[in-house]
């Protein structure tokens, strides 16, 4: 059901804490002008813990302005499961194409409450669900045992794999195959992840580099290794932002000066400053000096022998 590069995008704020949705339109248009297949809005990138319940829907329904017929996602991050479960409704009602469910971010549930409440916020959307699993940020493991618990459920058509383990897709694929609609959710594994089977990518870094991010995918469809990990290379250093506390701060910085935007966050959070700044902006720049030239995506090398041969 679902495939390809999936950006988590930022919310954007203007200098008096309100959402920018003109600012959100133009950095949600350059994920579509640059061939990214849909959006998750309100996720760990987007703060969703940030936002209240009404943001949260104004910032779905701008970037379902954006993305045409691409499906666009909602996050549901609740601490509880009845407030999850009224997110999801209201979702389905401004007509989310599906979302993404992480288990309460506060209260870390056993096997058998995380199953329930997956179930409980699939029955209140009835909408299709992309499991997030990410037992390092959340310190709650969705783990293959509970995939094939919820499996008759066809509402969950999809995993975020973000467990920071590659053998966990292997697992998957060899107990449930194609069951599940596979996504990495781990910007420095995205290479490995789509070697071993995944069909799409939850992206962050994405939101500040969308064409490199979608190049790396559409050449490993295409069977392209080599190619696309040339570019990866180049690009993990940047990728390793995701992977951090401050992954927010990060990624906004990094849009700040790949795309010309600004870096504000909602409070707690605070821009970067000082040394700490000084160092990820480092690691930006050092990338966009030495940025790739891209190959063309339109057909692949063998393609195209095979074209001039038969002329």
């Amino acid at each position: 059901m679902w495939t390809g590069v999936f950006p988590a995008v930022t919310t954007k704020f203007t200098a008096d804490d309100r959402l920018d949705h003109a600012e959100m339109e133009r950095c949600f248009g350059l994920q579509m002008e640059a061939g990214c297949d849909g959006i998750i809005v309100c996720g760990s990138l987007g703060e969703g813990p940030m936002l209240s319940p009404d943001e949260k829907i104004d910032v779905l329904k701008t970037a379902q302005k954006v993305a045409g017929k691409k499906p666009v996602l909602l996050t549901v991050n609740e601490a509880g499961t009845r407030e999850a479960a009224a997110i999801a409704r209201r979702a389905a009602r401004e007509g989310a194409d599906g979302l993404m469910v992480v288990p309460s971010p506060i209260y870390h549930t056993n096997a058998e409450e995380t199953v329930a409440a997956l179930r409980a916020v699939a029955e209140a959307g009835d909408l299709p669900v992309m499991i997030y699993s990410n037992r390092l940020a959340y310190r709650v493991d969705v783990t293959v045992d509970q995939m094939e618990e919820l499996a008759s459920d066809k509402r969950f058509v999809a995993i975020k794999e973000s467990s920071d383990d590659i053998r966990r897709s292997t697992e998957i694929v060899n107990r449930l195959g194609d069951r599940y609609d596979l996504f990495t959710g781990v910007d420095n594994l995205a290479f490995e992840a789509l070697s071993v089977g995944a069909i799409g990518w939850v992206a962050g870094l994405v939101t500040a580099f969308p064409r490199e991010t979608v190049a790396i995918f559409q050449l490993m469809k295409q069977g392209r290794r080599e190619e696309a990990l040339a570019i990866y290379r180049w690009f993990r250093p940047l990728l390793d932002l995701d992977v951090s506390t401050y992954l927010v701060q990060n990624i906004k910085l990094a849009e700040v000066l790949a795309i010309d935007t600004n870096d504000r966050v909602r409070m707690p959070r605070q821009p970067l400053s000082g040394e700490r700044r000084k160092a990820v902006e480092k690691i930006i720049r050092e990338a966009l000096a030495a940025r790739p030239q891209l190959p063309s995506l339109q057909t692949s090398p063998l393609t195209a022998d095979r074209l001039v041969a038969a002329e």
